[in-house]
């Protein structure tokens, strides 16, 4: 180890450089569909040492380390997100004519940007490196600080943090229930570098040790908390009621051409009018995925009568929608991505807006600058969608109720409020079609599921093309359909559930590790200074 150590160390120029892209791109390995979290040990173990070649590079000043520690960080988070996002640009190629273009931007332009933020955390790492394992607890407070800012900055992409690639099970998502993922991802960082320690041996036991004892509480806490209780919620009835969940697996070029609308309707009722399997009971709760129904359904009454034909009484249906809101007079009509609820009679007793828009998909940020170059949404709705302005949860007739994540939403731990105390799951809608068979819709599901560890609730996963899930509140997968499975799915439960949710618990553990991990960053330097004079 020490003689790899070295050579990783010492190298110089076009051989360092490439050895960065390798080292961010094995890291992405660790995500879904893989999960191979062995990935991220190597990926920062080299990057522990490239660093380290960078603090000892001579005749540098502080300048200079920050350039080199700057770009060696970039060059790791390029290669990270090239390989972990190059399924973006199968959006692109849906309608091909329009948009292959953009392919290289979609593949390699984002990466680009998004590798700006792990250049930052190098940068930052740099100028706390010292020597032993003080320099994994700057690498860690770094990648942390980065990732915060990855998912608030220009409306934010937290997609593919590195915490996410460290909990591939449930044993290992249940500390993001008590620390978040930056929690998670803050010593995640830190363990994930210890490997390095064995190959320049300075302060090897300790980090070690403290390593040992973040991954113990890691497992330890998982356990612990499978083995707890669901939190049953005392004043909901224990009558048995049974959700299905439609997976249509329609080809998202299919979904778009106005011909195929009325089929893809039909589609939707025929599989939610299905009888359910032998022993099992009639839904209550018929579940569609984002944008399911092609056409303005208010626009529509026929469409209304027609779900209330399949719909026997008291069932509930929930479909992703485009609403229509007329604007004042002279103002264009503006267009939601959003929820409906409707019952037996065919009527809407229930919305919910998409509040959190994908930015080039959903709407265009400094549209008139883009619209100057001929650059256009990828969704082809006039003006863009409008996003909502708050996000509650729908309650239905017989009081449960839904806090509404549409697509998107769900990778944005932050997106959950208070109100989440007053329902009985979490609702993700989603439409993975877009990106095909490739690792987006399985990274997609994976960061969905650590909202229900996170909220204590039930999670109802509706996707077109899949993964659709019915998932405890430990992340559990309680039934399912694959990708690309076309049919239904009904999962009965016998109570409902209280979210045990608290942002102060979460962000003051959260914040615990965060200066711990500091403090031993600025003590080792401050030391690492005081030998170097």
């Amino acid at each position: 180890m020490e003689r790899l150590a070295s050579r990783v160390i010492l190298l110089w120029g076009f051989r360092r450089a490439l050895l960065a892209v390798f080292a961010g791109a094995i890291g992405a390995l660790a995500l879904p569909p893989f999960s191979f979290v062995a990935a991220l040990f190597i990926s920062f173990t080299l990057l522990v040492w490239l660093m380290d070649g960078c603090a000892s590079a001579p005749g540098t000043g502080i300048l200079g380390r920050c350039r080199a520690s700057f770009a060696l960080g970039w060059l790791f988070g390029f290669g990270y997100f090239v390989a972990g996002l190059w399924w973006l640009g199968n959006a692109l190629l849906v309608d091909g004519d329009e948009f292959a273009w953009a392919l290289p931007l979609a593949i390699f332009g984002l990466p680009a940007f998004l590798a700006l933020y792990y250049g930052f955390a190098t940068m930052l790492a740099g100028l706390l490196w010292s020597e032993g394992f003080g320099r994994l607890a700057a690498l860690a407070v770094s990648f942390t600080l980065a990732e915060w800012l990855r998912g608030i900055l220009l409306t934010g992409f937290p997609w593919n943090a590195i915490g996410y690639g460290v909990m591939p099970i449930p044993i290992m998502m249940q500390s993001a229930h008590a620390i978040g993922v930056l929690g998670v991802t803050a010593c995640a960082v830190f363990v994930l570098s210890t490997p390095a320690l064995f190959g320049t041996r300075r302060g090897l036991i300790t980090g070690v040790v403290l390593s040992l004892l973040l991954t113990c509480a890691h497992f330890g806490y998982g356990y612990y908390r499978l083995n707890q209780p669901l939190l049953n919620d005392p004043k909901a009835s224990n009558t048995p009621f049974t959700i299905r969940i439609v997976q249509p697996s329609i080809d998202q070029a299919r979904k778009m051409d106005s011909r195929e609308r009325q089929a893809v309707f039909e589609e939707h009722l025929s599989l939610s009018s299905q009888p359910p399997k032998p022993g099992q009971r009639r839904p209550d709760i018929i579940v569609w995925p984002e944008t399911s129904v092609p056409f303005l359904l208010t626009e529509n009454r026929d469409a209304l009568s027609r779900i209330a034909d399949v719909l026997s009484d008291g069932q509930v249906l929930i479909a992703g929608v485009v609403r229509a809101e007329g604007g004042a007079a002279g103002q264009p009509t503006r267009y939601y991505n959003s929820i409906y609820a409707i019952d037996s009679q065919g009527q809407i007793i229930g919305a919910a807006d998409k509040v959190h828009l994908t930015p080039f998909g959903e709407y265009l940020p400094y549209e008139a600058l883009w619209n100057s170059v001929g650059i256009g949404n990828i969704v082809n709705m006039p003006g863009g969608f409008t996003a909502g302005s708050t996000r509650s949860p729908i309650t239905l007739p017989d009081g449960k109720s839904l806090y509404p994540l549409i697509c998107y939403e769900a990778i944005f731990p932050d997106e959950i409020t208070s109100d989440i105390a007053k329902a009985s799951f979490v609702l993700n809608l989603t439409n993975d079609a877009w990106f095909g068979d490739t690792p987006g819709p399985y990274q997609h599901f994976l960061q969905s599921r650590l909202r229900a560890v996170e909220t204590g609730l039930p999670l109802i996963r509706a996707a077109n093309s899949g993964i659709s899930a019915i998932i405890n509140p430990h992340g559990e997968i309680l039934q399912g359909l694959d990708f690309g499975q076309k049919g239904f799915l009904d999962s009965t439960m016998s109570g409902l559930y209280v979210s045990d949710w608290n942002s102060f618990v979460r962000n003051t553990n959260f914040w615990l590790i965060f200066i711990s991990l500091f403090m031993i960053a600025v003590i080792s330097r401050l030391g690492y200074k005081i030998k170097l004079n």
